[in-house]
């Protein structure tokens, strides 16, 4: 079954860091790009970050630059996005979803509004809670 699953979303304070890590399973990641997402109930799922097959090219929403970090251990098979710094608007269901990189790079796009749907395959999302 082809599949990613994400862990490490939860509770943190105004101010801290949580790292979400999303595994592949049934398939390779490292011929996939990236993308991290984020949706609150009610509004719209919006790009967050998305990383390339090699992991040389990332890119970043404005609202989340210089905080949020993506990276990737293809060894295992798995994308990470650090997030420091955050903030109670932060707060939201993140997703990671894949893409064959040979199809959709790590672009501006790609996190652009409509650029999720390029994307084969969705984590079941992670919460992340931000309090102030």
């Amino acid at each position: 079954q082809l599949q990613l699953v994400q862990s490490g979303g939860g509770l943190v304070q105004s101010g801290g860091s949580l790292r979400l890590s999303c595994t592949a399973s049934g398939f390779a990641l490292d011929s996939y790009t990236v993308g991290w997402f984020r949706q609150v109930p009610g509004k719209e799922r919006e790009g967050v970050s998305c990383i390339s097959s090699t992991g040389l090219t990332t890119n970043y929403a404005g609202f989340v630059e210089g905080r949020f970090t993506a990276s990737r251990d293809n060894a295992k098979n798995t994308v990470f996005l650090q997030m420091d710094s955050l903030k109670p608007v932060d707060t939201a269901t993140y997703y990671c979803a894949a893409a064959l990189a040979r199809r959709t790079g790590c672009r501006a796009a790609t996190i652009s509004r409509g650029g999720d749907n390029a994307m084969a395959y969705w984590g079941g999302g992670t919460l992340v809670t931000v309090s102030s």
